[in-house]
């Protein structure tokens, strides 16, 4: 209460404790520094300290909840700490310390600190200075403050540091610190050596579960490095060493750490349940430190077929000790194994002991050849090749029997192979060993032999590797010396094919000598090699006398010899080629009777083609009667036709059209047509009624009524323009009228025709034509529209006319471009009327006015226009060539055009007053320019009030430009105008100074009126006073009531002896303040009135709590937290109701009152 007083506490607050501190009263001292000391104030320093050092040293409870609320932050911090040390409140003591040894000395009493108040103090200390009092504590005591520090650690590991704390652990040698701090930090960590220092303080803790789970599942420890721990460790339990080499591959250390510590259980363990696929490496490794074959043996058999072989007989051959493996592998091999490893294994140990290798190798299925074989090279090559030959190692027996001179062994192994490949390679001229292998196959290998393919490949084999000369008296001694091959049809083709590669000279001879030899094949090959007379004797000798002429023809290239051979055998086969010969030579009537006794109808196409080449149509015409007699084709019927028209034998073209035929008589008369043989095609056409060609092969023959007639019967456009056009060349004009009609029906040919009789200049009798086909009953518009054209062109006086009957029937954009082109303008704006351009039909009467332009036309164009541009065209136009109509366009045009727009037209061609209609009729729009123009018109006529109106109802101009033009104008009416702007604009002084010069005092005062300015007002009066106008004076008293001060009205009436004239102003304004005072003096009254009713209420509240406090008792100890004072006299006031429940009383007395 006493620091809530106005004006301050009027006695010291630490007199006032020291008072109470006297009479032992802590508790009320605490309560009363506690109320005072709320503000936290800098000044209270003193005695925030003092009530803390009061309570620390008597009740540290009440202290520790003090700095609990946090309350004060002035105190002495250090005076404050020692304190806090003293009483035993440490963790307070920590967190007012700020110096390192300090915190030290006070850190190492964690039997009197929460641990959880210890952790969280180590939040705020910095990096160096927790890890200093994290040493402290383990110097202090290592197991009992071990705890803390693995929280503090788990808690602020990334403040700390990771490697700073485990630094610190492995300081004082504390594995089980480091094994729960780096627990947590694992899971979330992939640094190995973290991982590799949590298996290391795990192990030497004896968590040896947690070791086997963390090698077992972490990917990031080093392999290496653990291993070498473990092994140094020696671990009862190897199950944290297996996982480690079991997952890295260091299965070979894991197999010696074990045996040479006597650790079999944990191998046996190993190979069986854990991975028996690494048993090969474990078995290696226990051969190699000389561990008794009993126990490998019974290792083996334990795991069996979840066994690999390979490695195994890999590790074990490599240690010459395949023979441990005889028992295991006949166990599999009992058990119906057929591992290609199971049976190599066996196979090489059979070798070795020399048991019958050779049955193991031509009876076991099993094996790899390629491996045993390898594995029997230096032992004995002959078992090799048993090995290579069963499995058909075609390289690798090569090379075993040429390094151990094997030839016999290798002729009859390629020779029963018949491999073309195996064949190539040996006989491969960089084969050093190939002269050795030819002599054992020519001497053994092929003699032993009984099998016709193996010969044929063999000798195939000798050709391929180029070899004739050895080859040809290979074949001779098998085939010509009466041997089981003499007469084998094979090879007889193969010798006569090798002797005409390699010796020609020999084929003759062979060909007489030998008969079972396949003729058409050895024929082609002689064919082939250029020994044509011999492939001729091979042919003639088998009759094959086809075969034998085409020799003769093809590759001889005697035609005699092959007549010759032809009249001797009499074939129609050989004719037919002799035939086909001639026909390729040239020779066409020659091979056309030879066809003819070959009686071959085959080639018709051929001879026809020769013959049309040849032009030998006669003996065409023999053969073609010849193929008809065979074979109905069109082609030929056709052909005959067509020759008989180039021989001009017309009575025998009736004659053949009227016969039964196949002929295609449209192709046959278009192509009569095409080469000009019109009297031909005119009688095709006419048999098969094709009006249409007929109609133009009468034209070709000037023939055109008749072709008239039929085009009439084909009724086509094409051919009717055809004739038509022919017509009008022949100058026919009345035929190619009568054409011309059924032409221009059609829409698409009608602008083609005409185009013809335009070319032709026969313009007159176009237009007769379009006229014409205007009464037709299938008139469409392109006729309409085209005889406009025409008219447009070449007879424009009919076109107005023309276009005003058929408006509606018209192409109207296509007859505009016609009268573009050809200038006519009026009947132009007419089309664009017509078609709703009416942008175009503005432009085209002003751009050619002098015959386009009709004022009520135009009038009626304008309304429509689209664009607005053509507006101010228009008006230009009118303008420049009938000003007298312009207002009439205006008024039209009035709600599309720009005004503004049209005032600046008007304006730079100086024609203002010209379109003064105009601008009135849209004043009403309050367009600035046009407000403008007319203000200038008016001054110009000196029409005032016409100017007052227009400035009245349209206030859209520059107001003081035309005030300051008007305002030196020798009208006084003008004048006033030029003042009454100034009042609009609110240029007041200007506006008075003007009306005071031109005497006009109403106006003036009416400005000062209107502009509530209180100076100006009292300057118009003194101007009043000092021009002597006595009765003006009164007015503006009047006119200016509100504005002039009754001081200065009263001052400058006495002054200037005008009081009489100030008297009416005088009443009046004596009757308003009376008026006014009477207001006030009401308000003031009420106002009293409600200020005694609020101060009435007050004080019934005053009593009513007056009389609640003396109920209470008189000497009531002062709470905590309250703070009171001795009054200046009298009783001292009752103490305030805190915490009971009821607010704070005043004390006795009537509250404070208020200035009034």
């Amino acid at each position: 209460m006493m620091a809530q007083m106005e004006g301050g506490c009027p006695v010291d607050y630490n007199t006032i404790t020291d008072l109470f501190l006297q009479r032992n009263l802590i508790r009320e001292a605490t309560a009363f520094l506690l109320d005072v000391l709320k503000p936290n104030l800098p000044e209270h320093a003193h005695l925030q300290t003092k009530v803390l050092e009061i309570n620390l040293v008597t009740f540290p409870n009440v202290a520790d909840a003090i700095l609990a609320n946090g309350m004060f932050s002035h105190y002495d911090r250090p005076r404050i700490a020692q304190l806090c040390e003293k009483a035993g409140l440490y963790v307070r003591a920590l967190q007012h310390y700020s110096e390192l040894p300090d915190i030290k000395r006070v850190i190492v009493n964690t039997h009197a600190i929460e641990p959880q108040s210890l952790v969280e103090f180590f939040g705020t200390l910095s990096r160096e200075w927790g890890l200093e009092c994290m040493k402290d504590l383990l110097l202090v005591n290592l197991r009992g403050n071990l705890q803390i520090i693995v929280q503090v650690a788990k808690e602020y590991c990334e403040q700390l540091g990771v490697e700073s704390c485990i630094k610190l652990f492995e300081q004082f040698k504390s594995y089980e610190g480091l094994y729960f701090f780096l627990g947590s930090y694992l899971s979330s960590s992939e640094d190995p050596d973290i991982h590799f220092k949590y298996i290391e303080a795990a192990a030497k803790t004896g968590q040896i579960k947690e070791v086997e789970r963390v090698t077992r599942e972490s990917n990031f420890y080093d392999a290496e490095k653990t291993k070498n721990f473990l092994m140094e460790a020696k671990l009862p339990d190897a199950r944290p060493l297996i996982n480690v080499c079991d997952r890295f591959g260091f299965v070979p250390d894991l197999t010696h750490y074990l045996y040479t510590n006597n650790m079999l259980r944990y191998i046996e363990g190993y190979v069986q349940k854990v991975n028996p696929g690494n048993a090969p490496l474990v078995v290696g490794q226990l051969l190699d430190d000389e561990c008794p074959e009993d126990f490998i043996k019974g290792l083996i058999l334990s795991v069996r077929s979840l066994l690999p072989v390979e490695p195994l007989v890999d590790e074990c051959e490599k240690r010459n000790r395949l023979r441990l493996l005889t028992q295991f592998l006949e166990h599999l091999v009992s058990e119906g194994s057929q591992d290609v490893h199971v049976h190599n294994a066996l196979g090489k140990i059979i070798i070795d002991s020399n048991n019958n290798p050779e049955h193991f190798l031509t009876t076991n299925p099993y094996y790899d050849s390629r491996v045993v074989g390898k594995y029997c090279e230096k032992r004995d090559p002959t078992l090799a090749v048993v090995a290579y030959r069963r499995g058909q190692c075609d390289d690798e027996l090569i090379n075993v029997t040429n390094r151990n001179s094997l030839f016999k062994l290798q002729a009859r192994y390629v020779v029963e192979r018949m491999d073309g490949d195996l064949w190539e390679k040996v006989l491969n001229p960089e084969n050093e060993y190939r002269r050795q292998l030819i002599d054992q196959v020519v001497s053994t290998a092929l003699p032993e032999s009984k099998s016709p393919e193996q010969v044929s490949a063999a000798v195939k084999a000798f050709m391929t590797a180029d070899l004739p000369h050895e080859l040809i008296e290979l074949l001779e001694k098998i085939v010509l010396q009466n041997s089981a091959f003499s007469g084998n049809f094979n090879l007889q083709n193969l010798l006569i094919l090798t002797a005409i590669k390699a010796d020609p000279s020999r084929v003759m001879d062979y060909i007489n000598r030998l008969d079972n030899f396949d003729g058409p094949a050895v024929g082609e090959v002689a064919v082939e090699a250029q020994l044509y007379e011999e492939a001729f004797a091979i042919f003639k000798k088998f009759n094959l006398n086809v075969q034998a002429v085409n020799v003769l023809l093809d590759n001889i290239q005697s035609i005699p010899r092959a007549v010759e051979f032809a009249f001797r055998v009499e074939e129609d086969a050989v004719w037919s080629q002799v035939a086909k010969a001639q026909l390729r030579d040239g020779l066409v009537s020659d091979a056309i009777e030879s066809f003819i006794r070959a009686d071959d109808a085959t080639q018709f196409l051929d001879v026809i083609r020769a013959s049309e080449d040849t032009e030998c149509y006669h003996d065409l015409v023999k053969y073609l009667l010849m193929v008809r007699g065979k074979t109905k084709e069109p082609k030929v019927d056709s052909e005959l036709i067509y020759a008989y028209a180039k021989i001009d034998r017309l009575s025998d073209i009736e004659e053949f059209i009227l016969m039964p035929n196949v002929a295609n008589l449209h192709n046959v008369g278009d192509r009569l047509f095409d080469e000009a043989l019109y009297e031909a095609a005119k009688i095709i056409y006419s048999f098969i009624s094709n009006w249409a060609k007929l109609a133009v092969t009468l034209v070709r023959l000037q023939q055109f009524q008749g072709a008239v007639d039929a085009a009439r019967k084909a009724n086509s456009a094409k051919t009717w323009k055809e004739v038509c056009f022919a017509c009008v060349d022949a100058e026919e004009f009345r035929l190619a009228q009568i054409c011309g009609l059924n032409i221009i029906v059609q829409v698409d040919d009608l602008e083609e025709v005409s185009e013809y009789y335009q070319n032709r200049g026969c313009f007159n009798e176009l237009i007769s034509l379009m006229e014409s086909g205007l009464g037709l009953e299938r008139a469409h518009m392109g006729i309409f529209t085209e005889l406009g054209v025409l008219y447009a062109r070449y007879r424009h006086e009919k076109l107005m006319e023309h276009i005003k009957l058929f408006s509606t029937r018209l192409n109207i954009p296509k007859l505009i471009r016609a009268c573009d082109e050809q200038q006519h303008w009026k009947e132009l704006t007419y089309l664009y009327i017509q078609y709703d351009e009416f942008d175009n039909a503005a432009s085209t009467v002003m751009n050619h006015s002098p015959e386009a332009w009709d004022h009520m036309q135009f009038k009626d164009i304008a309304v429509k226009v689209a664009n607005v541009e053509l507006y101010y065209k228009a008006v230009h136009f009118y303008l420049q060539e009938h000003p007298d109509l312009i207002n009439d366009v205006l008024n039209v045009l009035a709600l599309r055009v720009d005004h503004t727009r049209v005032v600046d037209i008007m304006r730079k061609a100086g024609q203002l007053p010209l379109v003064k209609p105009y601008m009135v009729a849209v004043q009403s729009n309050n367009v600035s320019a046009v407000n403008e123009a007319l203000n200038e018109i008016y001054v110009e006529e000196e029409d005032y009030d016409r100017l007052r109106e227009s400035i009245d109802l349209h206030d859209n101009f520059d107001q003081i430009g035309l005030a300051q033009k008007i305002e030196k104008h020798e009208l006084l009416e003008m004048r006033r105008v030029a003042a009454y702007i100034y009042k609009k604009a609110g240029r007041w002084k200007q506006s008075i100074a003007l009306s005071k010069k031109d005497k006009v005092y109403k106006d003036a005062m009416e400005t000062a009126s209107q502009s509530g300015d209180r100076e100006l007002a009292e300057e118009l009066l003194v101007y009043f006073i000092d021009q002597g106008k006595k009765e003006c004076f009164a007015s503006c008293l009047f006119v200016c009531y509100d504005l002039i001060r009754p001081d200065v009205a009263l001052e400058l009436a006495w002054l200037n002896h005008m009081i009489d004239f100030a008297f009416p102003y005088l009443l009046q304004f004596i009757r308003e303040y009376t008026g006014k005072v009477d207001e006030l003096i009401k308000d003031k009254i009420e106002s009293i009135k409600e200020n005694k009713a609020k101060e009435n209420e007050e004080q019934d509240v005053i009593k009513q709590q007056n009389m609640y406090a003396q109920l209470l008792p008189l000497a009531l100890p002062a709470p905590p937290g309250m703070g009171g004072g001795q009054m200046g006299g009298g009783f001292a006031p009752p103490p305030p109701m805190g915490g009971m429940g009821m607010p704070p009383m005043p004390p006795f007395g009537m509250p404070p009152m208020g200035s009034y």
